[in-house]
């Protein structure tokens, strides 16, 4: 167990570390080859084009190296309304999360500090309690000093309903403000795609109809006042691997043709096989480019079979309204009578959407949901054996009883203070490192269709498994580990009474826990090690142009799958230990401060969020600190009843049911602002966009917006032809012109005629070039949707373009 010189080693290196990480950062950010690492957002929104100080690789002014907190005031500056306009509301709610932690434990540690821990103290239980029992000095100021049946728990009582009412008051009021940013931002935000679209799952399959005329059909029939048209899903996973294989390729061919550049005496040779040690010797320029050529002649034969074969459809389709008050009626309603088919949400933004799962059967996601679920279950309880281990090393002395002939080593004071103070919370980090990718993995499998939604799922997975084997896990194990002892050589009737005192204890390790996670984890985030890294490996070997720069930038996201349960831990244990042992709420309180900052710092200058839910995750933010606080409750009332406190415990049962009565409350009077959207507020847009833009044609706007991202490859594909086309024509006239000029040189008696010839030439070209370029629409019809072909680069003359919008026959553009 950590005794107080422990918890000051760890303190010591932690401190220290996030001490030095803060100075690398200071002096890295500076640097000019640094910028598009810690400043990337602004490159990404056009705030910034070119470092501010000098050009070069170092910067060389030493003035600006002694400002190294410079950028803590740069992070607070920018005010709440500016936030959500630079980096979205999800950005900004995020931040809030950060300062409700602040506004509920700040009073809740000073109160507790003020009166729980002279009680505590006073207490003296632990001295008289058996030599078995492993307690430090620490461990005096919790609620297990208290002595057995004492009236001074009538104190701690009175604290956890204060602390109650405080935190439910806090909550209330930021679940109101969340709420109203909410729809002030769905309000005041542009016209977007989602706001008039709804994704259709389930379709069902009617013969001798296809997809598309099924669902344009059927909302012809039940929404024939705003139904605008529909875009079928199709298949495409197959051609999206083969693109993502031929840009790896690709990469590979720039890598070598850089090389070759700066050594043209010597082409690049290398081996086929595994990691370049074995196969046939080849040049690897010709070879990567035989590759990509072979993979072009798939890609093509991909993209016929997607387009033409009719299994590629999926029964899913966007479909699309004239306003936004028909798509809320419509996303909001059963459609149909079997409750099955028919299925109509809001469909995500287009930048939010998971194009993968779009393919996936609508009948195998209650199987996937149902085999992930097993999965998590195995994987919270496979990891009990590394969380035991960590345990292990965090409570020695328990240990060293069983096992004295381990104690030479142990006993070692740096050794001791190492294990016991900086080690367990270190190894808890590392164990944990990859679950929040292997959570986002099955939630994939699991089929939910927008990014949004995969990152909520995996963060309720991670929260899971944080609540039982970090915090229960933690302390069933190292209660275990602590009290081998005790419960070798008690009674059975003795054992609760020895877990009852020993929960309090297990705050030692949730404190080196927090050090190493809050503190110097948070200071690390702020460095960015690894995209500083892969940067310049990038920077090194592949970027050629500018544009390749920008492409080897990696802003990456907040990562709310895996931040959000930190942050809710971190409430589950200032929730708990606030009565049980106070001392662990300032090493709580330096967490929420220090990563409020850092955040705020890297939602400003670094992350890109993939997408905007608009604060949709709040519900579960809230949802989950209520759990905190049963959970509090339910620790409070066991603890208080293996000492015996028979008068005081009782009065404990009504905390549980009034927090389950305010949740319940907050649940109908906000949560419906974020599951569903107020059809007079999208009365109201409508009218108002009615008014402003009179001949808006939301069929031109809409057609392409869900269209997927393969197909939109190639209809730029189609433009970087047409350009072409364009470019050769100009040079085509350009070149009659001078030749024309040669002749009026050669021949003076044909002047005359040259030149009218010329000029009606020159008519005939622009007035040809005006014509095509006007009449180069799209027509849509009824039911029709591969009404138009394109050619790509390496696709046949016949091959189809991309299937376009489908448009309700009724409507006028």
């Amino acid at each position: 167990m950590a005794t107080l010189p422990d918890l000051g080693v760890s303190a010591f290196i932690n401190i220290l570390g996030a001490f030095v990480f803060l100075l690398i950062f200071a002096a890295l950010r500076l640097q000019p080859i640094n910028d598009r690492v810690y400043f990337p957002k602004l490159y990404l929104t056009g705030q910034r084009r070119h470092h501010p100080h000098p050009h070069g690789f170092v910067n060389l002014d030493l003035c600006s190296y002694l400002r190294f907190l410079a950028w803590v005031p740069g992070a607070l500056r920018m005010s709440q309304p500016d936030l959500i306009h630079h980096a979205g509301l999800d950005s900004a709610v995020y931040l809030r999360i950060y300062t409700l932690g602040l506004k509920i434990f700040l009073p809740i540690m000073t109160v507790a500090l003020l009166v729980l821990i002279p009680v505590n103290v006073s207490g003296g239980t632990l001295l008289n309690l058996r030599k078995e029992i492993v307690f430090s000095d620490i461990d005096k100021l919790s609620i297990s000093n208290v002595n057995p049946g004492s009236n001074r728990f009538f104190i701690h009582l009175l604290m956890a309903y204060v602390f109650t009412f405080w935190t439910c008051f806090m909550l209330y009021k930021e679940y109101s403000n969340v709420a109203f940013m909410r729809l002030h931002f769905l309000a005041s935000q542009k016209r977007c795609a989602d706001q008039f679209t709804v994704i259709v799952r389930n379709i069902p399959h009617v013969s001798s109809h296809s997809t598309s005329e099924t669902v344009d059909e059927f909302f012809r029939r039940n929404h024939p006042d705003h139904y605008l048209g529909q875009q079928a899903v199709y298949n495409a996973n197959r051609y999206a691997k083969l693109v993502k294989k031929k840009e790896r390729l690709q990469n590979w061919l720039d890598y070598y043709q850089l090389k070759f550049e700066r050594h043209p005496g010597k082409r690049p040779i290398g081996r086929t096989g595994c990691l370049g040690f074995c196969g046939r010797e080849v040049d690897q320029i010709d070879y990567y480019r035989a590759r990509i050529s072979e993979l072009d002649k798939k890609l093509a034969s991909e993209r016929q079979r997607v387009l033409n074969d009719p299994k590629a459809v999926m029964p899913v389709a966007f479909v699309t309204f004239d306003s936004r008050w028909g798509a809320a009626v419509c996303a909001q309603t059963q459609q149909s009578k079997n409750p099955t088919q028919w299925l109509t949400d809001w469909a995500p933004e287009p930048r939010d959407v998971y194009w993968q799962n779009l393919a996936i059967p609508f009948f195998s996601l209650s199987i996937r949901k149902f085999l992930i679920s097993i999965a998590v279950f195995a994987l919270v309880f496979f990891y009990m054996i590394p969380i035991a281990f960590v345990q292990s090393l965090a409570n020695l002395e328990g240990i060293e009883k069983v096992a004295p002939f381990l104690r030479p080593v142990i006993d070692a004071p740096v050794v001791k203070s190492f294990l016991q103070g900086f080690l367990p919370g270190l190894a808890l980090k590392i164990f944990l490192y990859i679950l929040p990718t292997v959570l986002m993995i099955m939630s994939k499998v699991e089929g939910y269709v927008s990014l949004s939604s995969l990152e909520r799922r995996a963060a309720s997975k991670y929260y899971y498994f944080m609540l039982v084997n970090v915090f229960l896990g933690s302390i069933i194990a190292g209660t275990a580990f602590e009290q081998l002892n005790a419960f070798f050589h008690q009674p059975p009737s003795q054992i609760p009474r020895t877990i009852g005192v020993a929960i309090p204890m297990k705050a030692t390790f949730f404190m080196t826990y927090i050090m190493v996670d809050g503190w110097a984890g948070i200071a690390n985030e702020i460095l960015r090690v690894k995209p500083l890294v892969i940067y310049h490996l990038k920077n090194m070997f592949i970027v050629k142009t500018e544009r390749d720069r920008e492409r080897a930038m990696d802003p990456g996201s907040i990562g709310l799958a895996e931040n959000l349960p930190s942050l809710q831990l971190y409430f589950l244990l200032g929730l708990v230990y606030a009565v049980v042992t106070p001392i662990l709420l300032p090493f709580i309180i330096i967490f929420f401060a220090f990563a409020f900052l850092v955040y705020r710092h890297q939602i400003i200058n670094v992350y890109n969020q993939e997408y905007e839910s608009a604060a949709a995750f709040w519900p579960q933010v809230h949802s989950r600190i209520i759990a905190s606080l049963l959970i509090s409750h339910v620790t409070l009332f066991g603890l208080m009843s293996t000492m015996k406190a028979a008068y005081s415990t009782p009065l404990l049962i009504f905390l549980p049911l009034l927090t389950i009565w305010f949740h319940k409350y907050c649940k109908s009077r906000f949560e419906p602002a974020f599951r569903k959207y107020p059809l007079e507020e999208a009365m109201e847009k409508d009218n108002l966009e009615r008014t402003s833009e009179p001949n808006l044609n939301l069929k031109s706007y809409l057609q392409n917006a869900y269209l997927h991202p393969i197909f939109h490859m190639f209809e730029q594909q189609q433009q970087q032809q047409q350009e072409q086309q364009r470019e050769e024509k100009v040079e085509v006239r350009i070149d009659k012109a001078q030749q024309h000029h040669h002749r009026q040189v050669e021949k003076e008696e044909e002047e005359e005629e040259e030149s009218k010839s010329s000029q009606a030439t020159t008519h005939y070209y622009h007035h040809h070039h005006e014509q095509t370029t006007t009449t180069t629409h799209h027509h849509y019809h009824q039911h029709e949707h591969m009404s138009h072909y394109h050619m790509g680069p390496s696709d046949t003359a016949d091959s189809p373009s991309p299937p376009h919008f489908v448009y309700h026959y009724g409507v006028d553009p």
